[in-house]
C-alpha cells in the first residue's frame, strides 16, 4: 500500500502526456478561472444566498408586526330609521400584534432553517469539489488528446516514409506488390485514426471551454496531487468525516427532526398581545342637524388573545405523521449517502492504484516495443523479417505509447476523484490564488437578523462568463509532435 506515495513525478513528468510549452496554461489557472466564472458554481452560490434568508423568514413569524389601515366610505343610501347615520367617513388606525407563544412552531422552524443553511453550505462545498473534478478531467483529457494526436500524426509520418521506401524496393524487385499493399493499408488506417484523434481533441477542448470559460492554450503538465492516502481504510475514514455531500445529508436529517416538532405544535394553544387605535372623521355628516355632536373621534384598544385548538379534523396529527415519515426518509438518505461515499472512495482508490500499475507496465511495454521495432527493422533490412512484421511492430509501439498516455491521465483523474470523495478537493485545500475565496458564511452573517422591511440587495446580475466569443476549437498540437519518434522506415 505504501507504494502510492512514490509516483507524483510519474504523474506530472510525462513527456508523452504533454509537451513542455513556453507561456502555457496551468491547472491552477484553469481551476481559478472556473472557481470565479463557472455558471453552475455561481448558481449554487446564489441558491445558497437564498437559503440564508429562510431563518429570517421563519423568525419573522414570532416578531411583532405593525399594520396601518385607512378606509374612506361614502354611504350612498342610509336607513330611514337612523337619524344619526353619517353620509361619509374616513377611518385611519394602526394595529400592533405581538406573538407570545406558538407551541414551539417558530423556535423549531428557525432551528430547521439554520440546519438547512448548514446543509446548503456543505452542498456548496460538494458542488465546488465536483466542478473542480470535472475541470481536472477536462484538463487531462485535452493533454491526453493532444498526445494521441501527436502520436497518430507521427505514425502517419512514419508509415508514409515506410510506404515510400517499400515502393522504392518494389521498383527494384526487392519486395512484392503485397508488401506495398500492406504498407498502403496501414497508412490508410493510420490516417483514419489520426482524424478520429483530432476530432476527440476538438471535443476535449470544447468541453474544457464549457467548464473553464476560456479555450485551452498550451497546457502544462499538472502538479503532483497532495496528501493522497496510503490505504483505503484511511481514505474512507477521512471521507466519512469530511465528505461534503454526507455532511449535507446529516444536516438535512437534523432539519427534518425539527420539522416534526413544528408539525406537532399545531395541537397547542397560541398566545399573543394586540393593540390598536382608530381615528374617525365624519366630515360633519354625523347626526346632521343635531348640535353638540362631535364630528371626529379617537379610540384605542389593547388585549391578549388566547387560541386553543379543540378539533381540527386530524390535521395536526396528519402533518406530524407526514413530517415523521420525511424525517425517516432523511435518516435513510444519510445511510445512502454514506454508502455512496464509501463506494466512491474505495473505487477511486482502486482505480488510482490500478492506473499506477498500468503506468509501470506500459513504460516497460514502450521500452520493449522500441527495442522490438529497432530489431525488426534491422532484421528486415537483411531479409529475415517481412514488411508486415515491421508494420506490426510499429503498431505495437503506438498502442503501448497510447496506453501509457491514457494510464497517466486516468491515474491523475482517479487521484483527484479520491481527494474529492475525502472532502479534500476544494479551493481551501488546493491553495488557489487569484482573489479572496468565496465564504458562504459571510453572506449568512450579513443577512442574519436583519428585520428592516425595505432592505434589499443590488439588482441581480450574472457573474459567470459566456463562451460565445471563444473561437471554435481546432486540432492543432503545440510543440514538436515528432520528437518522441524517429520517422525512419
Amino acid at each position: 500500500m505504501k507504494r502510492l506515495g512514490r509516483y507524483p513525478a510519474l504523474l506530472c513528468g510525462a513527456s508523452l502526456l504533454a509537451a513542455s510549452p513556453a507561456q502555457a496554461d496551468t491547472l491552477r489557472e484553469a481551476l481559478v478561472e472556473a472557481y470565479q466564472t463557472n455558471p453552475t458554481l455561481q448558481a449554487a452560490r446564489a441558491n445558497q444566498r437564498a437559503e440564508d434568508e429562510n431563518p429570517n423568514i421563519q423568525r419573522a413569524q414570532g416578531l411583532p408586526s405593525v399594520t396601518a389601515t385607512a378606509q374612506y366610505i361614502e354611504f350612498l343610501k342610509t336607513s330611514p330609521n337612523s337619524f344619526t347615520a353619517p353620509t361619509r367617513t374616513l377611518q385611519v388606525g394602526p394595529d400592533l400584534t405581538v406573538p407570545l407563544y406558538a407551541g414551539g412552531a417558530v423556535k423549531n422552524s428557525v432551528r430547521a432553517a439554520k440546519e438547512r443553511v448548514a446543509a446548503g453550505q456543505a452542498s456548496l462545498r460538494g458542488t465546488e469539489s465536483a466542478i473542480f473534478s470535472q475541470v481536472v478531467a477536462a484538463y487531462m483529457d485535452v493533454l491526453r488528446a493532444q498526445a494521441l494526436v501527436g502520436l497518430n500524426l507521427n505514425q502517419v509520418q512514419v508509415l508514409t516514409i515506410n510506404l515510400e521506401a517499400t515502393s522504392d524496393r518494389f521498383e527494384i524487385g526487392d519486395l512484392t506488390r503485397t508488401d506495398v499493399a500492406q504498407s498502403q493499408s496501414r497508412l490508410a488506417l493510420a490516417r483514419g485514426d489520426l482524424r478520429n484523434a483530432e476530432a476527440n481533441l476538438i471535443q476535449a477542448r470544447e468541453s474544457y471551454a464549457q467548464l473553464v470559460g476560456s479555450g485551452p492554450d498550451d497546457l502544462q503538465p499538472p502538479p503532483p496531487l497532495p496528501n493522497l492516502p496510503d490505504d483505503p481504510i484511511v481514505a474512507v475514514e477521512t471521507a466519512l468525516e469530511s465528505n461534503p455531500d454526507l455532511l449535507a445529508a446529516r444536516e438535512r436529517a437534523q432539519a427534518a427532526g425539527f420539522d416534526t416538532e413544528v408539525a406537532g405544535s399545531g395541537r397547542l394553544p397560541t398566545v399573543g398581545l394586540f393593540a390598536g387605535g382608530d381615528y374617525t372623521d365624519y366630515f360633519g355628516t354625523l347626526a346632521s342637524g343635531v348640535t353638540g355632536v362631535s364630528q371626529s373621534e379617537t379610540t384605542a384598544n389593547a388585549g391578549i388573545r388566547l387560541t386553543v385548538p379543540i378539533f381540527q379534523g386530524g390535521l395536526p396529527a396528519a402533518r406530524q405523521r407526514q413530517a415523521a415519515a420525511r424525517e425517516t426518509a432523511a435518516l435513510e438518505q444519510v445511510i445512502q449517502a454514506e454508502r455512496e461515499v464509501i463506494a466512491t472512495t474505495r473505487a477511486a482508490f482502486s482505480s488510482y492504484e490500478a492506473s499506477l500499475a498500468v503506468i509501470e507496465s506500459s513504460q516497460l511495454a514502450v521500452q520493449a516495443a522500441e527495442l522490438s521495432l529497432e530489431g525488426v527493422r534491422a532484421e528486415n533490412s537483411i531479409g529475415n523479417r517481412t514488411i508486415l512484421d515491421v508494420l506490426n511492430a510499429e503498431q505495437e509501439l503506438l498502442q503501448a505509447r497510447a496506453q501509457l498516455v491514457t494510464a497517466r491521465r486516468n491515474a491523475y483523474v482517479a487521484g483527484f476523484t479520491l481527494l474529492a470523495a475525502m472532502g479534500r478537493a476544494e479551493a481551501r485545500d488546493l491553495g488557489l490564488e487569484g482573489g479572496v475565496l468565496y465564504d458562504p458564511v459571510t453572506n449568512y452573517e450579513r443577512v442574519d437578523g436583519r428585520i428592516w422591511d425595505w432592505d434589499r440587495d443590488p439588482t441581480p446580475a450574472a457573474q459567470s462568463t459566456r463562451t460565445v466569443d471563444i473561437p471554435p476549437a481546432n486540432a492543432d498540437v503545440p510543440g514538436d509532435v515528432t520528437a518522441s519518434d524517429d520517422p525512419q522506415p
